[in-house]
């Protein structure tokens, strides 16, 4: 069963931890004691957490679908809901948090790493690997 609905799991797993980490605090820990400077890491993690959000989000609709949904559909709606959920987020961080801000540059971050997940996978399951789609 978990075979089954490994994509479903994943997908879910990933929205509460990208949830936790957008809406929760952790200022009183000792994260941020690190040496290492790295220009704009906050927008590559944002990147990075929405590349792999569309990414799971089209396996989700793979998997829910039995492949039956055509992959431009899946792709839709994948980039459609990781960008209205980064939205979201966004708002919620910037009315419902004290000490979290919402940024424009988050959305744009998040933005472009939707299009860079779903690009991957049209990629991958381009023309060429065209029967991988398909359960």
């Amino acid at each position: 069963m978990l075979k089954r609905n490994r994509y479903t799991l994943l997908f879910i797993s990933w929205v509460l931890f990208i949830t936790l980490l957008s809406l929760f605090s952790f200022s009183g820990m000792e994260l941020d004691k690190g040496k290492i400077e790295i220009p704009f890491a906050d927008k590559i993690t944002h990147f990075v957490f929405y590349l792999i959000f569309s990414i799971l989000a089209c396996l989700f609709f793979r998997e829910r679908s039995k492949g039956k949904i055509h992959m431009g559909r899946a792709i839709g709606y994948s980039a459609l809901i990781a960008i209205v959920y980064g939205i979201f987020i966004e708002i919620l961080q910037h009315t419902v948090t004290v000490d979290r801000m919402a940024e424009f540059g988050d959305i744009l971050a998040n933005t472009i790493g939707t299009i860079a997940g779903v690009g991957l996978i049209w990629w991958y399951f381009s023309k060429e690997r065209q029967l991988k789609w398909k359960i």
